[in-house]
């Protein structure tokens, strides 16, 4: 599998038996989240392998055409809706789908597979997730949005209907509106998804608070598992 992304990769014990694949956000890489692993409180617990994959570098044509790392492209913006390039999300879909099959070879079960991300990593943990053939562990979106409903309304798979879903908005961010974080959580309600949502005073970023909730809601997810 030689077309995989790069990625960091971060381990709380050897041989783990659970994967986190977390996708960060536009214009930053695969190092934006990795610091947050020992606040997560999983120290003591199953071993759990983090994938910080490296966005592929392409021009954004809301920030004037600037070649930046990006999961897809986003031609316009406001602060209530996006126009994005959806063959650019299929993609990333893909690429994302190919190291969730690495996790497999390796002998962590999709099962056993959370995917997270922030901003447009969200996006694509979203999509990826609820269109993926083999149920998940869990999906983890933050201050994020749906970028194509229509798609998840095409292609979202059975397996996935009850993939438990954390998600989480600051709601003075004024990059992604808290507006598109709670349209996402009620199309999810709507579809039958069982989502925890969680708002916190903050802008677009997360907190401390946020990060050690996800780690409860990790370590639940595992000891259910």
């Amino acid at each position: 599998m030689d077309d995989l992304l790069p990625a960091i990769e971060v381990e709380t014990a050897a041989m783990p038996r659970f994967s986190v694949i977390w996708m960060h956000g536009l214009g930053a890489d695969g190092s934006d989240f990795e610091a947050v692993v020992p606040e997560l409180g999983l120290a003591g617990g199953p071993g759990v392998r983090f994938i910080f994959p490296h966005a592929p570098h392409m021009p954004v044509t809301c920030n004037g055409g600037y070649v930046m790392p990006a999961w897809y492209d986003i031609v316009s913006l406001d602060s209530s809706s996006r126009t994005v390039d959806a063959a650019g999300i299929i993609a990333s879909r893909q690429a994302i789908r190919r190291l969730i099959e690495r996790e497999n070879q390796r002998g962590v079960p999709c099962s056993r597979v959370f995917l997270a991300g922030f901003s447009q990593g969200g996006a694509v943990a979203y999509t990826t997730a609820l269109t993926h053939p083999e149920a998940l562990a869990g999906v983890i979106a933050l201050s994020t949005y749906i970028p194509t409903p229509q798609l998840l309304e095409d292609e979202a798979t059975a397996a996935n209907k009850a993939v438990p879903v954390f998600a989480a908005h600051g709601n003075e961010d004024d990059v992604v509106s808290p507006e598109l974080g709670i349209r996402a959580r009620d199309f999810l309600t709507r579809h039958g998804h069982q989502v925890e949502w969680h708002e916190y005073s903050m802008p677009h970023s997360v907190c401390l608070e946020e990060v050690q909730k996800i780690g409860r809601w990790i370590r639940d997810r595992m000891a259910a598992s």
